[in-house]
C-alpha cells in the first residue's frame, strides 16, 4: 500500500482532482474483461507527457508498480495493477488528435484517442486507419498498440503495428525516447518502436503515437457462403488466398455459434449449416467488386459451399454481420462460464486444428464454440463450463491447455490479439525456449531495471 507521503506527493504531480485513493476509483479501475480484480492503490489522470515523466520518476525512485490503462477492454488482465501501486489512466486528458497530415498520409496522437473516434476523424477527410478491433468503439488507440490489436480487416490490411511509424515514450527514469520516425523508410538504428508495440506497457508508457494513413476505399460489398462443414469453411479460406484474391475480412462461425446466435437473436441464421463464411471486399471500381465476388465464389463452391449469398445494400450487409459481432455474448447459450481464448495458426493449418479443438471438447465433455478471424488464422475458442462446479471447470482448464498445445504445434501462437497479460503468462514457457525467456527478461531490464512497469505480465 502507499502511504500518505507518497499519495500526497504523486497528488502534487497531478494535482488533487487528477488523484484518486477512494475505494469507488480504485474499485472501478481493477477490473478489465477476464474474470480477475485487482486493485490499485490510487489512480492518477496524467494531463501530459511532463505528468507522465514526473510521475516515473518519483515511481522508480520509490519502487512502486505503475500500470498504464486505456479502455480496460483487454481480454488478458494486462492493464490490471497485480501487484497494487499506480494506475495512469489516460481517458480524461491524454485523448487528442494532434495532426492529421494529407501530405504525408499519416497522424499524430495522444494514447487516450478512442479507435473509432479516430477512425471517423480520418475518413471524414478522405482517408482510412484500417485496424478495428472488436472494441473499436471504445478501446483507446496506446492500448491498441499495446496489445498489438487486430479485427475484422487484418485479412488483407494488417494490423495495429503496420501502422505504427514512430511513438514518444516514456522511461521508468523519466526520460522521453523517440521510437522510429515520420518517414515510410528508416534502418537508423534498432527497431525500438517495434519492441513497444504489443509490449502491453511493461517497457515504457506512451505518450504519442505516430500513424500511417492510407486512401478510403470508395466501394465495399459483403457477402456470405454457407458450407456442410466447419473443415470445409477452413479450406475455403486459405484456398481463397492463394487463388489471388485478399478479401477485407474472411470470418466464420462454426454450427455451434450458429445455433447459440439463433436460438439468442432468432435470425433465421442456417442452423444445419456446420459452418458459415462472412466476408468483405473493397476496391474502386464495381467491375473490380464483381470480380472479387466472382472470385470468392467459385472457391467457395469448389469447397463445398451450398449458397453464396452477396448483400445488395448496406442493410442486408449489416444483417450478414450482425451474426459474427453477436456471436460472443450469444454463447451463454451453453453456460455461464466462458473460457475464451485467442489463438492463432497459419491459414494452411486451420482445418486440423479445428478437428483437434472439436476432438478434445469432446474428450473433456465440454462444448466449445469457435468463431473468429479465419482470415488472418486467427480463432477465438471458448470453452464453456460453470464455474461454480470444481470438477467440470478444472478440466475446462485442461481444455485450454491442451488447445494451447495444439495451437503450438501447428507452428502456432499463444495470442493474435488479445496479448499475454496475466491470464496466458503461464503459458509462454510452452511457446518459448529458456533461451528466449531469458532474452525477453534482459531487454525488460534494460528498460525497466526496477521492474515498475507493468509487474507480474507476460510471464517475465
Amino acid at each position: 500500500m502507499l502511504n500518505s507521503s507518497q499519495i500526497g506527493a504523486l497528488s502534487q504531480i497531478v494535482g488533487q482532482e487528477n488523484c484518486y485513493a477512494d475505494k469507488a476509483h480504485r474499485l472501478a479501475y481493477s477490473y478489465d474483461a477476464t474474470r480477475a480484480s485487482h486493485q490499485p492503490d490510487l489512480v492518477l489522470f496524467p494531463r501530459h507527457e511532463a505528468d507522465l515523466q514526473a510521475i516515473l520518476r518519483y515511481c522508480n525512485a520509490e519502487k512502486i508498480p505503475v500500470v498504464p490503462r486505456g479502455a480496460g477492454s483487454g481480454f488478458t488482465g494486462g492493464a490490471l495493477a497485480a501487484q497494487g501501486g499506480v494506475v495512469l489512466a489516460f481517458e480524461k486528458h491524454m485523448n487528442q488528435i494532434l495532426e492529421i497530415d494529407m501530405e504525408n498520409l499519416v497522424a499524430r496522437v495522444q494514447p487516450g484517442v478512442v479507435n473509432m473516434e479516430f477512425q471517423n476523424a480520418v475518413e471524414e477527410v478522405g482517408l482510412f486507419y484500417p485496424p478495428d478491433p472488436a472494441s473499436q468503439e471504445y478501446s483507446t488507440l496506446g492500448g491498441n498498440v499495446s496489445e498489438n490489436a487486430g479485427g475484422m480487416r487484418a485479412a488483407k490490411y494488417g494490423i495495429t503495428k503496420d501502422y505504427v511509424m514512430a511513438l514518444r515514450a516514456v522511461l521508468p527514469s523519466g526520460e522521453v525516447i523517440r521510437a522510429g520516425k515520420k518517414t515510410i523508410k528508416d534502418v537508423a538504428g534498432y527497431n525500438i518502436a517495434g519492441l513497444l508495440v504489443g509490449s502491453e506497457g511493461t517497457l515504457a508508457v506512451l505518450s504519442e503515437i505516430t500513424l500511417k494513413l492510407i486512401p478510403k476505399p470508395a466501394l465495399r460489398q459483403t457477402a456470405m457462403g454457407i458450407f456442410p462443414s466447419v473443415k470445409a469453411a477452413m479450406n475455403a479460406t486459405y484456398r481463397t488466398f492463394g487463388a489471388g484474391v485478399t478479401p477485407v475480412a474472411m470470418e466464420f462461425l462454426d454450427q455451434k455459434t450458429i445455433a447459440a446466435v439463433e436460438a439468442t437473436y432468432k435470425k433465421g441464421l442456417p442452423t444445419h449449416a456446420g459452418a458459415i463464411l462472412i466476408t468483405d471486399v473493397d476496391g474502386n471500381t464495381p467491375e473490380d467488386i464483381s470480380w472479387q465476388l466472382s472470385q470468392l465464389e467459385a472457391v467457395f463452391k469448389a469447397n463445398g459451399a451450398e449458397t453464396f449469398y452477396r448483400a445488395k445494400n448496406e442493410e442486408e450487409a449489416a444483417a450478414i454481420w450482425f451474426a459474427r459481432r453477436n456471436a460472443s455474448p450469444s454463447l451463454k447459450h451453453y453456460g455461464p462460464t466462458k473460457l475464451n481464448e485467442d489463438i492463432t495458426v497459419p491459414r494452411s493449418r486451420l482445418p486440423e486444428l479445428l478437428d483437434r479443438i472439436e476432438a478434445i471438447g469432446q474428450r473433456h465433455d465440454h462444448p466449445i464454440p469457435c468463431f473468429g478471424h479465419t482470415g488472418d488464422g486467427n480463432v477465438h475458442v471458448n470453452v464453456m463450463t460453470n464455474k461454480k462446479d470444481a470438477v467440470r471447470y478444472h478440466n475446462a482448464e485442461k481444455a485450454i491447455t491442451e488447445i494451447f498445445e495444439a495451437a503450438i504445434e501447428l507452428e502456432g501462437t499463444l495470442s493474435g490479439e488479445h496479448g499475454i497479460g496475466l491470464a496466458k503468462a503461464p503459458f509462454m514457457n510452452m511457446a518459448f525456449t529458456p533461451a528466449e525467456m531469458a532474452l525477453f527478461a534482459a531487454v525488460k531490464k534494460a528498460f525497466d531495471p526496477h521492474n515498475i512497469l507493468n509487474p507480474g505480465k507476460m510471464g517475465i
